[in-house]
């Protein structure tokens, strides 16, 4: 009978196959697919990926395969990645991968891999992982170009900090290409708290990924695995006995099989795992033990230095092992252990001495030599076996060496990592800074930078604190100030207070000309124009400007003169902040800072949409765009300009394209803030077109429902003015006003552009409050008054800011023809039907017919049905044919529109408007009937008329409809 130690016939798992063939399916057709495989330990995770990844190769497909590699209790940082990268070099070189990638981008690359030349030295700490993020994407998203990818990362449970984000940014962002990725996990090793626990719970809510939980074996199946080791059919009882004892796991069934005849129950699976090794060779054994100690997968070359054995006497030990399978043979002159478990029970047999001799000679011999490692491996390998070694000098040296090779791959979460243990160890060597050339709080504050970069901000925060605590501001005021600014950052990132007071701390900390102060001030100016205090932030940049200037620090000085240039744009100058733009797009393309060119084309753009030049601000988006795709930054900062490009289509009219760039922008998981602008856009089109369910959606993402107010004055004053269009949409005027009410404590006055659109909003609250709360419209109308005729009036520069401003003051007639020459349809549309019902006042209906006549079909072409069911309410009010009715689109106005069709062919008599009014204003019959002297029981019968001709079901429903339909003007 021929046994073999691995069953040469694939056994069951038909069901798992024919998943992963649907997935592929869907994928080849260009909608992205993840599949999770989860399942214990020997269930055979690796064997049904590489019977799939066989079968797709043969159906055409890009295999890509790289997995994640345990290191103690951290994975290697970016390790599926640089494998996958390093396949692509060997099939097609380093130049080919290159030339798929934007301008640059080996540079990037090169810290994974040294084949792609010497790494990029630009200083942008805070953009480079998402850069490198970015990258890997394009490059997956080009190969897929050619042929479909199958990208396959096995042993996720053991990723990485940094490969479980790219592999959740790829998930996300991978949407519309022929692209399958597969990832493997031990579903029996997640515990509570396992990091890779919440990014399998992010995943599952995509609608793109596929779950596969891979059971155990039936009896049957057991039966045929055994049938193929053995080469012939076992005997009904064996197969019992070794189902039983295997459990159904395809590993322990190979074990019980090598165990013999009579499948002796061993004490424990760990003894049962180690079976087949006892019965090598002594010398083999101890060979293995030596390897085990390396990792599941060793290099020959590193193999043969750590046992001190030559080439023919490495081999010639290993051969038993590898005639076994307990070992195979890899590529790359490397052995692997045929499963993790075994290597896991074999290194567990060394004794405590042999463990730390061990490691410390693989310490030793990488250390001598790094090419017996992959590239870019040796100070993680060095810091692990050390770690191990528990040698604590030596091990807090690696881990420090380990902390800042992790920077140099952008891996910022492993370089927390090693710092942690650098911290951890720091009182166990009496010489730790003379070591690693740095004090405590030099570690400390490298760590709550990584932390601050990954993410981690509360981690960041604790080592903020832990090093400002061993500070004396006397006799470090630069260090304390760096700190300080570090602090502002993460609270203004988390969006919670303190962040000012921090960042004036430390500008007075440093009161002399010098690169720290330059870095306070930069930070201090921009913080204080986004809040408002536009002359102070100002005067900040100004200085710091010249300080740079002093000392030739260009970078600083482009990023200086873009704060410069919103302090102008936040002032309503907008001419000098469209030359300040210029002036740091130029410094930005000499320099290469593409971070400053972008966020400088991002400006111009608003500050051309701002202008008027809202078709050159379209044009000059889809420029940026194109930059940013060739920098490889278009989900860092591409998609801001993309947002920044959908409020220019906004401006113009555009809407439905604005909708589309808006969406697929959200779709690609921006930042918190970015996400923020891009759903205020969509929710300021989905008001005007009365879709209530996708304009309460973004309300509430924006927290604009509740009683929080946004950080910041900009987001503050979008936040409200988006609210006011709410309730003016939902027919609730006086919730319109109360919400105007509270607004006017915010520093606006320093914020023309933003004053004079909220304003605006403001004021066309104010009249549809006037029917029903007139001395509380008429005082918000006084306030907004003083903005132009007060004491300190607010001033304003452009066509733009102008046109808000007479819509403010009540001139509508004038604010429509500047509307029109800007060529802004709906502003124009909703500022003629204003002054339409102004001019109802003066008995003028043909003045009246002219500006509805006009407002109508513009409104129609929108799709912005409310405002187009007002014009037609009007207009049938005052007799006034429209000419042509136009219809808005098929479903978007939403169910507030509901009102307006019940209403269209009847009109309320003079009494029930007078009881409609009195309804609205929250009076009960009684109170209504004793105001206009009438029963209540007469109320009620002209309440049941209301309600019947507006298609109301409650009293608040008809009050609703007669403030969305005008019925009380």
């Amino acid at each position: 009978m021929t046994r073999r130690p691995v069953s040469p016939a694939f056994v069951g798992r038909d069901a798992e196959l024919e998943s992963l063939r649907d997935a592929f399916d869907q994928a080849r057709k260009r909608a992205t697919t993840t599949v999770l495989i989860g399942g214990e330990a020997g269930v055979g995770k690796t064997r049904l990926l590489a019977r799939f990844a066989e079968e797709a190769g043969l159906d055409g497909a890009h295999v890509l395969i790289g997995g994640c590699v345990e290191l103690s209790a951290e994975g290697l940082a970016y390790a599926p990645f640089t494998a996958v990268l390093r396949q692509l070099v060997r099939e097609l070189s380093a130049a080919e991968v290159t030339a798929l990638l934007p301008d640059g981008a080996a540079r990037d690359l090169a810290r994974l891999l040294p084949e792609f030349g010497e790494p990029n030295a630009d200083g942008d700490t805070e953009s480079a992982r998402i850069r490198l993020f970015e990258l890997i994407l394009i490059l997956v998203e080009r190969l897929a170009e050619r042929r479909p990818v199958l990208l396959a990362i096995e042993d996720v449970h053991w990723a990485d900090r940094s490969s479980r984000d790219l592999i959740a940014f790829l998930s996300r962002n991978l949407t519309a290409a022929p692209v399958l990725m597969v990832l493997t996990y031990r579903s029996d090793e997640l515990h509570r708290t396992h990091p890779l626990r919440p990014v399998l719970a992010e995943l599952g809510r995509l609608g793109s990924v596929v779950r596969i939980e891979l059971p155990r074996f039936t009896r049957h199946e057991v039966a045929l695995q055994a049938a193929g080791i053995l080469g012939t059919t076992p005997e009904y009882d064996r197969v019992t006995t070794i189902f039983e004892r295997s459990g159904g796991i395809p590993l322990f069934v190979e074990a019980l099989l090598e165990a013999g005849e009579d499948c002796a129950v061993p004490e424990s699976l760990h003894d049962l795992i180690l079976r087949p090794v006892d019965r090598l060779p002594e010398r083999t054994q101890q060979v293995l033990r030596i390897a085990a100690a390396g990792g599941v997968r060793v290099g020959h070359d590193l193999l043969a230095a750590v046992s001190g054995l030559s080439d023919a006497e490495l081999e010639d030990a290993l051969r038993p092992a590898i005639a076994a399978n307990v070992l195979q043979v890899a590529d790359g002159r490397a052995y692997a252990f045929r499963h993790a478990l075994i290597r896991e029970a074999v290194h567990d047999e060394l004794l405590p001495g042999e463990h730390a001799r061990l490691h410390a000679r693989y310490a030793e011999e990488i250390g001598n030599d790094h090419a017996l490692v992959p590239p870019g491996r040796a100070a993680f390998e060095i810091a692990h076996h050390w770690y191990a070694a528990r040698n604590d000098l030596w091990a807090l040296i690696s881990a420090w060496e380990a902390a800042e090779a992790a920077h140099r791959s952008f891996a910022y979460t492993e370089q927390a990592q090693f710092l942690d243990r650098v911290l951890a160890l720091w009182d166990k060597v009496p010489d730790a800074a003379e070591r690693i050339g740095a004090d405590h709080v030099g570690v400390l504050e490298r760590a709550a930078e990584a932390a601050f970069v990954s993410g981690d901000m509360e981690r960041g925060l604790r080592y903020v604190k832990a090093a400002l605590a061993e500070l004396d501001e006397k006799t470090a005021p630069e260090r304390v100030a760096e700190l300080l600014v570090r602090r502002a950052n993460i609270n203004f990132q988390r969006g919670r207070p303190g962040a000012l007071d921090d960042l004036r701390r430390a500008e007075r900390l440093v009161p002399e000309p010098s690169d720290t102060r330059t870095t306070v001030l930069l930070r201090l100016g921009y913080v204080l124009l986004l809040n408002g205090q536009v002359t102070e932030g100002t005067k900040a940049t100004q200085e710091a400007l010249e300080i740079a200037r002093r000392k030739g620090d260009e970078r600083n000085e482009a990023d200086l003169v873009l704060n410069l240039s919103l302090g102008h744009w936040l002032a309503g100058d907008l001419e000098q902040a469209r030359v300040l733009d210029d002036r740091a797009i130029s410094l930005g393309k000499r320099l290469n800072f593409p971070l400053v060119v972008l966020r400088a084309l991002a400006n111009k753009i608003d500050t051309l949409d701002n202008l008027g030049r809202s078709e050159e601000a379209v044009a000059l988006a889809d420029e940026g765009e194109r930059l940013a795709r060739q920098y490889g930054r278009y989900r860092h900062q591409g998609v801001f300009i993309a947002n920044n490009r959908a409020e220019a289509l906004v401006s113009l009219g555009r809407w439905d394209e604005a909708v589309e760039v808006v969406e697929r922008a959200l779709a690609m998981d921006p930042a918190p803030r970015v996400r923020a602008h891009c759903l205020r856009v969509r929710t300021d089109i989905a008001i005007a077109r009365g879709e209530q369910d996708v304009a309460r959606a973004g309300l509430a993402e924006l927290r604009a429902l509740t009683d929080v107010q946004a950080e910041g004055v900009q987001e503050l004053a979008n936040n409200t003015r988006l609210l006011i269009c709410w309730h003016l949409l939902m027919g609730e005027p006086l919730r319109a006003i109360e919400v105007a009410e509270r607004l006017f404590d915010a520093p606006l006055r320093n914020k023309p552009l933003l004053a004079w659109r909220l304003s605006a909003t403001i004021r066309y609250a104010c009249e549809a409050a006037a029917a029903v709360a007139p001395e509380r419209a008429a005082a918000l109308r006084a306030r907004v008054a003083e903005l132009s005729y007060g004491d300190r009036p607010v001033e304003g520069h452009g066509p733009v800011c102008e046109a808000y401003r007479h819509v403010a003051r009540g001139s509508f007639d004038t604010a429509a023809e500047m509307w029109r020459r800007l060529n802004r349809p709906y502003e124009r549309a909703l500022a003629l039907v204003h002054a339409a019902q102004t001019v109802v006042a003066s008995g003028d209906r043909e003045g009246v017919a002219v500006r509805l006549r006009e407002a109508h079909p513009i409104a129609t072409q929108l799709g912005a049905a409310p405002l187009a069911a007002r014009i037609e309410t009007l207009a049938r009010r005052h007799q006034i044919p429209l000419g042509r009715p136009g219809t808005a689109r098929a479903g978007s106005a939403g169910p507030g529109t509901a009102g307006a069709g019940s209403a269209g062919g009847v009109a309320l008599t003079p009494r029930e408007r007078e009881v409609l009014r009195l309804v609205a204003a929250g009076r009960t019959n009684r109170e209504i009937a004793a105001e206009l002297f009438i029963s209540a029981k007469t109320v009620s019968v002209h309440v049941s008329n209301i309600l019947a001709k507006l298609g109301a079901a409650t009293r608040g429903e008809a009050a609703a409809a007669a403030h969305r339909l005008s019925l009380l003007d």
